[in-house]
């Protein structure tokens, strides 16, 4: 059952795209958990029934935040093998030698819950919060319309995934899906704690089922891997406080394209203009241009903080002709993730993207456990000049930044979008239909998407308009240089989006993306 329509709620919601998962969270708060029990239910469950985008595989980034003025940032992010072979070559895209880098999902469910513990008067037991999810891996569930919507998409490519076929091709059965062997594994690190994935007998027969397959990784990776605690970046957008996590996440792309967006007077165009689109579309090139500089902190000087400089907004904004284009291309990002977020009943928050980069990650099963590993380490480059060169160790560039809004000190907007480097864009549309136009949840949501670059269905760089924009405003910004294509409305390329809005009267308003099949659970 979807529902995209404001949800009205006092004291608690969740959010999540889909019904399953955004249920098992709202349990967590109705028996009293916080917002980041909730949070790692859902993240548990979408690892099972959502398993083309995300996993145990994989890699989640958080925010948190509450009204006594905490805020901080989990980057759940896996790190390269310590030991890589020479590359002559692009890192491949899919297979063996995609799954370079560890998957650090898991360490940042424990690493969070450590935190609810000691400032949130966590008590909720980790096993409990995993039950939702090992049911359905055991008892199975009915595959949802994306998640046949992107096996299907690659088809053709399956077969020389893996492992893959066997464990995630349900195609001409209409029974309910299981995944037996993920349930084993789930069931494991409930009854062991998170680190079981990392250390012990789980951890050695992945590094040896890797190692059977061709990847670099071993189990004294997995022991080296642990979610990084940070503060958040921040920027004022028209008195309203946004967060980011810091690199090596493009967070900082988000935050630079709306403090560009801030120095024009977005009050002069209409909504649902070619104007408007236009002043989006030449921010975020202004902001990708220095896109490249983003890299792992601990392997080159943080130059990216010299983004979020006002002089440097001032400058970029100028940069923007009214009455042209910009020429692009960019190189493109792909990648597909899942956002969620929960807020209970004394305001605390976690806005969080969890995923294995491409749909359905590096396309490998690994081994007996039912875990697709995730393909991340392709975001690499081999250039060894490059900021984010492929190293040992290293984290590499990454495209998950949630985000959360602070009215005064005090969570007041949670949002975060799938889409690699759609997602800066998606935030930017989003964001200031909330800030600027005061548009609902809903309203926001539905807003005709654009995305600048190339795409899983189209590698020509162009900029992909939902044909719901309109005929008349895609011919008015094609005769303003862009080149343009449509795609058809509600089109899944443009990404599952979420926002929940917190207002001064106590409401709590939320809706998921009408594109997916998401929903917003008020408790």
């Amino acid at each position: 059952m979807s529902l995209n329509v404001p949800r009205a709620a006092l004291p608690g919601m969740v959010i999540s795209p889909h019904p399953l998962a955004s249920e098992a969270g709202a349990a967590v708060l109705r028996r009293g958990g916080n917002a980041i029990e909730a949070a790692v239910s859902i993240a548990a469950t979408l690892s099972v029934v959502m398993p083309h985008f995300c996993g145990l595989g994989g890699d989640a980034v958080w925010l948190v935040a509450d009204r006594q003025g905490l805020r901080r940032s989990f980057l759940g992010i896996g790190q390269a093998a310590a030991i890589l072979p020479e590359y002559e070559k692009p890192i491949p895209l899919r297979g063996p030698s995609s799954m370079i880098t560890t998957a650090c999902a898991v360490d940042s469910w424990g690493h969070a819950l450590a935190f609810g513990q000691q400032h949130w008067q966590g008590r909720e037991r980790f096993s409990d919060l995993l039950t939702p999810a090992i049911a359905l891996a055991q008892n199975g569930y009915l595959p949802s319309r994306s998640q046949d919507f992107w096996l299907e998409f690659r088809r053709a490519e399956i077969t020389g995934w893996p492992g893959f076929a066997t464990a995630f091709d349900h195609t001409g059965s209409k029974d309910i899906f299981t995944q037996s062997s993920l349930a084993r594994v789930l069931r494991h690190i409930a009854e062991h704690g998170h680190r079981s994935f990392y250390e012990g007998e789980l951890a050695a027969r992945l590094g040896d089922a890797m190692a059977s397959v061709g990847s670099p990784l071993t189990a004294a990776d997995l022991r080296q891997t642990r979610t990084r605690d940070a503060e958040p970046m921040a920027l004022d957008y028209r008195g309203i406080t946004l967060l980011a996590p810091p690199p090596p996440t493009q967070g900082i792309s988000t935050l630079e394209i709306l403090g560009i967006l801030s120095r024009l007077d977005l009050a002069a165009v209409a909504p649902s203009s070619a104007a408007r689109y236009h002043l989006l579309v030449e921010a975020v090139k202004q902001a990708f241009l220095d896109r490249e500089q983003i890299a792992d902190s601990d392997f080159l000087d943080d130059n990216a903080l010299g983004f979020l400089d006002p002089i440097r907004f001032e400058k970029k904004a100028r940069a923007i002709d009214n009455e042209r284009a910009l020429d692009w291309p960019y190189p493109y990002q792909h990648g597909d993730t899942v956002f969620f977020a929960a807020t209970d009943e004394q305001g605390r928050c976690a806005s969080v993207l969890q995923s294995t980069y491409f749909d359905w990650g590096s396309g490998v099963v690994v081994g007996d456990t039912g875990i697709i590993w995730q393909n991340r380490g392709a975001a690499f480059s081999i250039a060894p000049d490059h900021p984010n060169a492929i190293q040992p160790g290293k984290r590499p560039f990454y495209t998950l930044n949630p985000g959360i809004a602070l009215k005064d000190g005090s969570p007041h907007v949670l949002y975060g979008t799938q889409g690699a480097d759609g997602q800066p864009q998606t935030l930017s549309l989003l964001l200031t239909g909330l800030l600027d136009f005061g548009m609902t949840p809903t309203q926001a949501l539905a807003q005709p998407r654009f995305l600048l670059g190339r795409t899983f269905s189209d590698a020509h760089d162009s900029l992909k308009l939902e044909q719901s924009l309109g005929e008349n405003i895609i011919t008015e910004l094609a005769a303003l240089g862009h080149d343009v294509s449509s795609l058809p409305a509600l089109s899944p390329i443009f990404g599952q989006a979420g926002i929940i809005c917190m207002h001064d009267d106590g409401r709590i308003t939320g809706s998921h993306d009408p594109r997916g099949e998401g929903v917003a659970i008020s408790v």
